[in-house]
Order: C-alpha cells, then structure tokens, then sequence
C-alpha cells in the first residue's frame, strides 16, 4: 500500500528533534502509529465510517485531544500531549514553524513484553494481578462521569438499538462464521433476557451505573509494569464509551474466557463486585460478556468483506469470528 508523503516523511530520522532510534509504522483501519524507542506518534487517517469521522484538520485536532484527555484518567504518566505536524519549504517536521498539516497524540512507548496479553500467554498473569486491575477500574468507574447524557446511551431502548443492530448487521454471515442455531439462540436469548429483566436494566441507570466507561477493554490494552497502564480508550463515539460499567468489566472478563482462563475471568469479576459494590452486577454480567464477544464476532467477520485482504488473512479472520460466536454461544447455555 502506498503511503501518504507526510507518513514516509514522519519515517525518516531527520524529523524528530531527539535521536529516535528505530522507526516503525502499524497500521489500524483510523490510525498510522509510528514508533520510535521512547515514543508513538498516533496521526488519524482522514476517513469517515459513520461511527467515527476524522476528514478535516479540525476534527482531528479534537480527537487528537479528546485522546490525551480522555487517557489521562487511567494514564497520565503515558498520554504526553498533542503536536502540531508542520510542513516548511517542503519538509515535515513535529511542532516547530510552517504550516500546521496535522496532528498527532504523543504517548511514551510501553514495553511489548509487558502487554497483559503477552504476560498471560507466559503464565505471568494470577488472581492477585486480576484482584489489581478490579481495584484499579472499580475507582475508576467511580469517579467516572455520569449525568443525564451519558444515562441516555444507558436506557433499555438504547441497547436495544445496539443489540438489534448486531444481528441486523451479522444476518449475511450466518453459514460463514456463525451457524444458523448459534444465530438464533443468542439472538433470542439476548431479546427475551432484555424483556425478562427490564426492571434491572431500569434500575440500574436509576442508580447512576451508566457512566463515562473505557469502552475497549481487552488484554492488548493493559501493561503490567511497575504500575499498571490502561491505555486506548474509545475517544471517537461517545456511543461505545458511555455505558453500564458492567458492559466494560464484561468485555476483559470476556476477553480472558476467550483465551482460556475462565478462573482469572470468574476472580476478576469478583473482585470488582467486591470493590465496587455493585452485587447486582453477577445478574447481568453474562449478558454483557454474550454481548461483546457477539460483537467482537461482528467486527471479525466485516474482514471477509474487505477487499485489500489476502485470502489467508480473511480465513483468519473468519477462524476467529467462529471462535467468537461460540463463546456467546456458550453463554447462552
């Protein structure tokens, strides 16, 4: 793929003011992440998918800040600031003089090693680190925002929306990476459990359980250091981030059945009952958990429809997608 002139330029050693060391780039569908030894530079593509829009200089200066802001509540010591991309007499340049082309969110570098999802592969991951994290977010989602806006992405008629979305949108891949039985049982089940337990659903927005969440919480975003970072939270969509903390904790407890460690994702969730003392949320959280991993289904399976992938990528993909349906599946069951 051919890169923009500013991404090739941002490549090269003579544009940092510090010795970079090696430079690397990683590609999302929104972002180029350019690393360095100390440091990443996230640059927002200018594209627009509906949820997320980033096409002018304006919008992604805002979300460049909505970012550091936003990260700053779990990793202060990580989301630096914003800079100016600049352009002079032909060069590029971070900050400086010229004309301002861009921007990018600045963050110190966090070790590979030290990523939650490495660690565990490593058998580095117990109930103490888990019983950690639940402290960590349980204060978190305490002191999170929660007013009569954020509520409002919390109303049974909002995740409804959400949640018939979902099938709407995985109804063509039914035979592809979600069986016909599958489909329909947790669709099903995720209606009838909705109607069943309206009045939880209602009372628990009553008592302000909606709040401004992380919105992405899986294993790739935490690093066990000599503190523990939560980095990457959704900045785009207020839509994914506001909502019941029970859909946050549900998606790292989600995420640890995934990788088979059911135990860490039974202690973990306890240990967040326990801090936060939310005992209701052992009533929902296996709704949330089919929920996400649904989701995380979903967003597998958009890959067999992307034409700039290789065959070998989209069976990846669609390998994945499978293993995702089933664990919402299972708990259906």
């Amino acid at each position: 793929m051919t890169l923009p002139s500013l991404i090739k330029a941002l490549m090269q050693r003579e544009t940092y003011a510090e010795p970079p060391g090696k430079i690397d780039l990683i590609q999302t569908h929104i972002s180029y992440v350019i690393l360095t030894d100390k440091y990443v530079y996230k640059i927002k593509k200018p594209v627009n998918f509906g949820f997320l829009d980033f096409t002018s200089l304006d919008k992604r200066r805002f979300y460049c800040q909505q970012e550091v802001d936003l990260n700053q509540r779990l990793s202060p010591d990580i989301y630096l600031e914003v800079v100016d991309v600049r352009k002079k007499r032909g060069h590029f340049l971070y900050d400086g003089d010229g004309e301002v082309v861009d921007y990018a969110v600045k963050m110190k570098r966090l070790p590979d090693d030290k990523m939650m999802i490495n660690l565990i592969k490593e058998g580095k991951v117990n109930a103490k680190t888990v019983d950690q994290i639940a402290e960590i977010l349980a204060r978190f989602h305490g002191e999170a925002k929660s007013d009569s806006v954020v509520s409002s992405f919390g109303t049974l008629e909002a995740i409804k929306k959400n949640v018939d979305e979902n099938f709407k949108q995985t109804v063509k891949y039914i035979n592809r990476t979600i069986n016909e039985d599958e489909y329909n049982v947790i669709k099903a089940y995720s209606v009838s459990f909705m109607h069943e337990r309206e009045s939880l659903f209602i009372k628990r927005e009553r008592e302000g359980r909606i709040r401004d969440c992380h919105g992405d919480l899986h294993m790739e975003h935490l690093y066990l250091m000599d503190k523990i970072y939560i980095i990457d939270c959704i900045e785009f969509n207020e839509r994914f981030r506001y909502s019941d903390v029970a859909a946050d904790i549900a998606f790292l407890a989600m995420d640890l059945d995934f990788h088979g460690h059911r135990e860490l994702s039974k202690s973990f969730v306890e240990s967040y009952i326990n801090y936060s003392g939310d005992t209701e949320l052992a009533e929902i959280i296996d709704f949330y958990k089919c929920y996400r991993a649904y989701v995380r289904g979903k967003v597998d399976s958009f890959e067999l429809d992307d034409g700039g992938l290789e065959k070998e990528e989209k069976s990846k993909a669609a390998e994945i997608a499978k293993r995702y349906f089933k664990l919402a599946y299972s708990y259906v069951r």
